[in-house]
């Protein structure tokens, strides 16, 4: 079976590394490189029971074991580490209230309890893992394409996905396929064209990494940092393995740009996390700042992602819609879309939650 995944990021190179391995031969076409979006900009937190209660718990579960099981089988390195988790509060002034200190931590932060331990919640760097995951997949015979994935062909009825055109340094090309994955995150709707897909809106978050060494330990944090002003900002902190720590949060919502390579931080979202960040830690000097950058991460208006055939069109699939999960849902997603491409049905995990037939398709909405 010939398969071709639009999308290099984690979702895209999660789908063809499990579809390798179950003999398909697959095409990666990705516009600028892999995990050139959000999968390299993430903060690939991992936890296993944060979706409980919720159509994402088994998906998080098997997904969650499936990323300690590859850190094993796979003769790579993306800084896989379990991590302890803990919520707690900060502000401008003097901490009041309960609440217990971190040693790594400024005065003026406060501890309230734990989330997870190194049993529920991990860590990866999302860049290196979803390098590692496309080239264990190239390993099994998987092809990457560096070019852009300008539409879905289908045959004259339109009922059937026949493989998808391609602009390579502007001259147009068609990759022929018995299987399409679009697997783009929020560009997803270029991808797909008029396929009957719901709208994928794209939701913007900005982050820093600092070069923080041995000074912050396995300890992610979830905070509520109150300003001079009043208002409540929400940093999300996260060591990695390789002595950098991640710190980021939402702030400025802007268009999508057309292009992954244009994506830019705003600047005053930039400068207001960088303050925050000097009142939570010594070692988050503005001097230790490695990297300033935005992304924006797919998400649905139900919430939910978008896993399984496109309704309507034989041979069409979508992968995208993860939001926050992105990193953490990669693995399952790709294991049982190929279990679904390949043997007609999901084994490993129920996606009928994620069907995109739930939803009305981008068609309907606009009236056309």
């Amino acid at each position: 079976m010939r398969v071709v995944v639009c999308g290099a990021g984690v979702i895209g190179a999660s789908t063809a590394y499990f579809l390798s391995r179950r003999g398909a031969d697959v095409t990666v076409i990705e516009r600028r490189g892999v995990a050139c979006a959000s999968s390299g900009k993430a903060g690939a937190f991992l936890a296993l029971d944060w979706c409980a209660g919720s159509p994402l718990d088994r998906l998080a579960r098997r997904s969650f074991a499936l990323h300690a099981q590859l850190a094993d089988e796979l003769d790579d390195d993306w800084g896989y580490q379990r991590v302890a988790t803990y919520g707690g509060y900060s502000v401008s002034g003097t901490i009041a209230g309960q609440g217990t200190r971190r040693s790594w931590l400024s005065e003026r932060v406060a501890v309230t309890g734990q989330l997870g331990t190194t049993e529920t919640t991990a860590m990866v760097h999302p860049r290196l893992f979803t390098e590692a995951l496309m080239r264990a997949a190239q390993a099994h015979g998987a092809t990457l394409q560096i070019g852009q994935v300008t539409g879905i062909v289908r045959d004259e009825a339109g009922t059937t996905a026949q493989g998808v055109t391609v602009e390579y340094d502007g001259e147009s090309s068609t990759v022929e396929a018995d299987a399409v994955v679009v697997a783009m995150g929020p560009w997803s709707a270029v991808a797909a064209g008029r396929l009957p897909l719901p709208e994928i809106h794209a939701y913007k978050g900005h982050s820093l990494i600092y070069d923080t060494g041995e000074s912050v330990p396995p300890e992610a944090l979830f905070l509520e940092y109150q300003t001079p002003t009043g208002a409540v900002l929400t940093p999300e902190v996260f060591p990695r393995a390789d002595g950098t720590t991640y710190v980021a949060y939402s702030a400025a919502q802007d268009q999508l740009p057309a292009d992954p390579a244009d994506v830019q931080p705003d600047p005053h979202s930039l400068k207001q996390l960088e303050l925050v960040c000097e009142q939570l830690a010594p070692s988050f000097a503005r001097a230790a700042i490695l990297t300033r950058q935005a992304c924006y991460r797919p998400v649905t208006d139900d919430g939910l992602p978008l896993i399984g055939r496109v309704p309507g069109v034989a041979g069409a699939y979508v992968a995208t819609g993860h939001s926050v999960w992105g990193v953490l849902n990669g693995p399952a997603t790709g294991e049982a879309l190929a279990e679904l491409i390949v043997d007609g049905a999901a084994r490993s995990s129920d996606l009928r939650p994620f069907e995109p037939s739930r939803l009305r398709p981008r068609s309907s909405q606009r009236g056309r």
